[in-house]
């Protein structure tokens, strides 16, 4: 198949043979220009019902790859030179909030789909499937890029991989339905959300041990740390709220509360630790943050049940992933107006940016 070259002004939509299978296999696998700063960013979306990874040029808003990966692709990170992706796939079926747990159980599973898709950006396919455990759904890479801490939420454990070897290193308990997961940018800490016991789980990135638990909101989805490593902010869907951690003492030091209705799922911080962005879930909103007054600055309807977001590395447009309206919004941070939306494949769910390769 043709490589995947990436050229400012020429946008290419890739089909991808199915690789051979390392040691699972990926399956067979499409906006208007609007300038961005940064022009070599590439944003990968995940979309769980199509199982694809679509690829937008920041430089035209237009999609230039779609990328067939796996089952139910949710959580995904980048190399830090562009040129690996890394998705989380799961085959265990959708079980959402309204669903009785009989009913969930009744579905079919199967665990050989599961894994941590990794994908040659340029060639634009799946090179190979590591073990991620039991229904990996979000991870994090570590500071220096050898290994992954992925929630299992299914299994109730976080599992660290070496993405070398494929070798699992490390099982750690951290409670029931484990999603969200962030390295520290000084490399120390893994944090791991948990939705049911209401919670972080600390792990020391060097042992693989958990340090604490901490308390947070009803149903943490995601957290995510200021650039100095200092600070934390975990998501709370049901309170609607983001809970401030000081790093160092491991405790809640403040909570921010959303604007009435919100269901705060993504988070993520600008590049000058001034401001935080949280995606609302149902709300149809991405909320605005001021860190030093801890105040909702602004909102924005997106489209429908925001999740992921990404920031581009200048931190002048924010982008979110729509479930179920199929598409990514672009908002201009400066304004906080939307600027585009750009359809995608079904069920968009995760966001990562980074260079192209």
């Amino acid at each position: 198949m043709r490589p995947l070259y990436i050229v400012l002004g020429i946008t290419l939509t890739i089909a991808c043979a199915q690789p051979e299978p390392e040691p699972s296999a990926a399956p067979e696998p499409s906006a208007a220009p609007e300038p961005s700063a940064a022009p070599g960013e590439l944003v990968f979306v995940t979309n769980e019902d199509s199982g694809d990874l679509t690829v937008i040029a920041t430089s035209t808003h237009e999609v230039i790859a779609t990328i067939p990966v796996g089952k139910r692709p949710r959580g995904v990170r980048l190399s830090k030179d562009g040129r690996t992706a890394y998705v989380a796939l799961s085959g265990s079926p959708k079980c959402p909030p309204w669903m009785s747990d009989e009913d969930c159980k009744a579905q079919v599973t199967d665990k050989t789909l599961d894994g941590i898709a990794v994908v040659d950006v340029a060639a634009g396919r799946v090179i190979k499937v590591l073990p991620g455990g039991s229904d990996p759904e979000q991870f994090d890479l570590s500071l220096d890029g050898k290994q992954i801490c992925v929630a299992n939420e299914d299994a109730g454990i976080a599992t660290i991989v070496d993405l070398e070897s494929g070798e699992i290193l490390h099982e750690i308990d951290v409670g029931e339905e484990p999603e969200g997961v962030r390295t520290s940018p000084d490399g120390k800490y893994y944090y791991v959300t948990g939705e049911t016991d209401h919670n972080i789980t600390v792990i020391d990135a060097a042992t693989g041990e958990a340090v604490t638990q901490i308390t947070v909101g009803h149903r943490p989805r995601d957290a995510n740390f200021s650039s100095d490593s200092t600070r934390a902010y975990v998501s709370s869907e049901i309170d609607g709220t983001i809970s401030v951690i000081d790093v160092t003492t491991h405790e809640v030091i403040d909570t921010i509360a959303l604007p009435e209705g919100s269901r705060t799922m993504g988070v993520v911080v600008s590049p000058d630790d001034r401001w935080l962005y949280v995606s609302n879930g149902r709300s149809k909103t991405v909320s605005v943050i001021d860190v030093a007054t801890g105040k909702v600055t602004g909102s924005v309807e997106v489209g429908t049940r925001p999740w992921g977001l990404g920031l581009s590395a200048d931190g002048k447009r924010l982008y979110t992933a729509n479930g179920p309206s199929n598409d990514v919004t672009v908002v201009d941070t400066e304004t906080f107006e939307v600027i585009q939306t750009i359809a995608v494949g079904e069920t968009p769910w995760g966001i990562a940016i980074g260079p192209a390769p």
